[in-house]
């Protein structure tokens, strides 16, 4: 493997707190050496990053890679190019597949179908109970040692308490986060949209933010019995940020993610019936969109994560109440985060990296990434915070195009995405 010399760039490692422009050199898949005017060993490729950002490999810690048994929505080889398309080095698949990722088996299958196929690398989610059925735990120690990263049902919340406190003390003895896809599906049952007075007036049952709140509660109480580590996905509510905040002051092991749509679409910015703006949460009022983005600033929510969740035309364009929900969201991520967060300064572009990068890594427990230093993995994202760009979902490296932010104008986007030294994707 040929050494890479990235020079000139502008590097920003929020773990470590450097910020200057600088060299990076790369070799034999690690990263050897930062600072300034580097020798460039003897045939190396070199990387003209003058002003761009050079960042540590960015992580999304929320994908869902569909196989295996959905692969006519995504691969994983489709995901993991629309990933390094994003700016993302590494990435954490959900278990929803078919067969479920409930045994070691399957996790296995991912990570040796990933090291095949995927241009970045994939660390499995493990499902919390059988089949995801949410009655009986699964192979959790099983998982943990065939390489899965976490254990979550994603989707299909576990309802049972008991089964839930099971798990957080089973994940605590194997110290892997337990993440929750936080809803009460007794109060969400049948709703499409987040409910409010866009949902009434469109005749659309609603999804309340109670759903919601209530599994969050739930959630942090169990997280204080059990001492587990706690993270709640797509936070979407006002009252969810107000107790994940009041949780960490309390110094329990908890922490939260948002998603780019979150914080930047409301209910009432959707456009009618399109079932590319369908997701779960739900996009909701303009309050939580505002207490997402104060809890991103305050640090109550830790991770941007996309919940990258692809649906192939034929399932996602039928009548919104009967479409799946969710959107893809690997290749817009860095712009939306950009275009929402930094540029209006809320907050800074350091604290955006730390949200992709070295925050993540510490919530997964993957010690190797997230930060630039040496002797660590040479995963590295460059991307140019003012590159004017739109938005072209027919032209995704993704499988399935279901994006409400086709034509979107963006002003920032990843240039070139390096995975173990080696340029997994460049932007042309």
């Amino acid at each position: 493997m040929s050494s890479l010399v990235i020079r000139n760039g502008r590097v920003m490692d929020p773990a470590s707190g450097f910020d200057a422009v600088a060299d990076v050199l790369i070799d034999g898949g690690l990263t050897v050496a930062i600072g300034p005017n580097l020798e460039a060993p003897s045939g190396s490729k070199i990387f003209d990053a003058t002003g761009l950002v050079v960042a540590p490999g960015f992580l999304d810690i929320h994908v869902h890679l569909r196989e295996p048994g959905f692969e006519h929505a995504e691969t994983i080889e489709t995901g993991g190019k629309a990933a390094a398309a994003g700016g993302f080095t590494t990435i954490c698949c959900m278990p929803n597949t078919k067969p479920v990722n409930d045994n070691a088996t399957v996790t296995s299958y991912i990570i040796e179908r990933a090291e095949r196929l995927s241009p970045v690398r994939v660390y499995p989610i493990g499902a919390i109970t059988k089949g995801s059925a949410g009655e009986e735990l699964a192979s959790i120690g099983a998982m943990k040692q065939a390489g899965a990263v976490a254990i979550s049902d994603d989707g299909r919340p576990v309802m049972n308490s008991r089964v839930m406190r099971r798990a957080m003390e089973l994940a605590a003895g194997w110290n892997i986060p337990v993440i929750d896809h936080c809803e009460d599906l007794n109060l969400s049952a049948g709703g499409d949209m987040h409910e409010g007075c866009t949902s009434v007036r469109r005749g659309l049952r609603g999804i309340p933010s109670s759903s919601e709140d209530v599994m969050v509660a739930r959630d942090l109480l169990l997280a204080e019995v059990t001492g587990a580590r706690v993270h709640i996905a797509h936070i979407s509510t006002t009252n969810a940020v107000a107790m994940v905040a009041y949780a960490k002051a309390k110094g329990l092991k908890v922490s939260a993610e948002a998603t780019p749509h979150h914080f930047v679409l409301a209910d009432d910015h959707t456009i009618p019936y399109d079932s590319n703006y369908k997701m779960k949460p739900p996009l909701r009022a303009n309050r939580d969109v505002t207490s997402v983005i104060e809890g991103i600033v305050s640090g109550a929510v830790e991770v941007i994560a996309t919940d990258h969740a692809p649906h192939p035309g034929s399932e996602k364009m039928q009548e919104f109440e009967r479409c799946p929900f969710g959107i893809t969201g690997l290749e817009t991520a860095i712009g939306l985060s950009l275009e929402a967060l930094v540029h209006p300064g809320k907050i800074s572009l350091m604290k955006m990296i730390e949200l992709f990068t070295s925050n993540p890594a510490r919530v997964m427990g993957l010690a190797h990434h997230g930060r630039l230093s040496a002797g660590l993995p040479g995963d590295v994202t460059i991307f140019d915070p003012e590159l004017r760009w739109t938005y072209d979902v027919n032209k995704t490296l993704s499988k399935s195009k279901n994006s409400p932010f086709h034509g979107t104008a963006f002003r920032g986007a990843p240039v070139a995405t390096i995975v173990g030294g080696r340029i997994a994707w460049a932007r042309e």
